[in-house]
């Protein structure tokens, strides 16, 4: 039936549990009692292990499996992917849009294919950057591309709701790897392709003419006018 849940197993249970003695550590004996915290445990449980934490059971080599021969080698590009993330270090979440590009070798994969890598490697517990560097890595790796790259654009509650508490702040990371991290022309023709993306509340900031947003074996950080934080690394 729709909308019910399904029995927990091992992890599920396991799960329940440490949460529940985790609502006894921080929520007050008297407000414990609380009937709404009743069935926290297991619906905290289930939304880790169903939703935010999935990808840990996602394989990237099998969603971009069934490629099809590439028919061209121009650039391919998906913007506009909503995504969400768990940061490892304060078990916050994140929400934004990812744009995804590749330079097809031998093959190409259905648009959806993208948008499923991202979350494979956006549920879990990880940094934004590492997302960015993850998804480029696995169209090269496991495609076959020539070049990828991906480009997070996120709200990050740690930065947002706790700490600096900065409610207006993104996160921007980008990696470029191969030849797409060689070319500088296609590379703007990709953050164009951003730029124009209706999905994106904030658009990730374009190099100054002739420069390369990436340099293999280079990484920087930078704050941008808007006030948003900018990652940008390369393979």
């Amino acid at each position: 039936m729709r909308g019910r849940r399904k029995a927990p197993g091992a992890g599920g249970t396991a799960a329940a549990d440490a949460i529940s003695s985790f609502l006894d550590a921080v929520v007050p004996a008297e407000h414990r009692r609380d009937p709404d915290l009743a069935g926290t445990p297991a619906r905290v449980a289930e939304a880790w292990l169903d939703d935010l934490l999935a990808g840990y059971r996602q394989d990237p080599s099998s969603i971009l499996a069934g490629a099809m021969p590439a028919r061209g080698h121009d650039l391919v590009a998906v913007t506009g992917i909503d995504f969400h993330s768990m940061c490892p270090h304060h078990l916050l979440p994140s929400r934004g849009v990812a744009h995804v590009a590749y330079l097809p070798g031998k093959q190409v994969v259905g648009f959806g294919q993208l948008a499923r890598l991202v979350d494979c490697f956006a549920h879990r517990l990880v940094l934004e950057e590492v997302v960015a560097r993850q998804v480029a890595e696995a169209l090269v790796v496991h495609l076959g591309a020539r070049g990828a790259a991906c480009i997070l654009d996120a709200e990050q509650s740690c930065l947002t709701v706790r700490g600096e508490r900065r409610r207006n702040a993104r996160a921007h990371s980008q990696c470029f790897l191969g030849a797409l991290a060689d070319d500088g022309p296609l590379q703007r023709r990709f953050l164009a392709l951003t730029r124009s993306s209706s999905g994106s509340g904030s658009h990730p900031p374009s190099p100054p003419a002739g420069e390369k947003v990436g340099v293999r074996g280079s990484s920087s950080r930078s704050r941008s006018r808007t006030g948003s934080w900018s990652r940008r690394g390369a393979g």
